[in-house]
């Protein structure tokens, strides 16, 4: 089994959704860090959502609101997100251009 350490970078995530990490059949994803970097004046609310291999979403933070010119860090040192193969982590906000996220996670192939 071989393991990969990723990061991966999306700016300026609006309203609608993207996808950050989509596993495929083969994969399965460790989810180790995540930030959300408020990049506008204003508080906004950001939401994460975990969409599984029968296409069912599910929210792992809704609406959260960050203020201004901050930063949110939904998983940490103490909690992981396993992503199963056929996964998606989507990222969305209430407003266009709202956050940057950074994820950190580990892809055993």
């Amino acid at each position: 089994m071989a393991t990969f350490f990723r990061n991966k970078v999306e700016k300026s995530v609006g309203s609608v959704p993207i996808k950050i990490i989509e596993t495929d059949a083969n994969t399965r994803t460790t989810v180790i860090g995540m930030s959300l970097t408020n990049i506008t004046a204003s508080t906004i609310h950001a939401s994460i959502l975990l969409k599984d291999d029968t296409s069912v979403e599910g929210y792992l933070i809704k609406d959260i609101a960050i203020p201004a010119n901050s930063s949110l860090r939904p998983l940490g040192q103490a909690s992981k997100l396993i992503l199963a193969p056929s996964n998606e982590l989507i990222a969305v906000c209430d407003v266009d251009d709202g956050y940057d996220i950074i994820v950190s996670y580990v892809d055993i192939v």
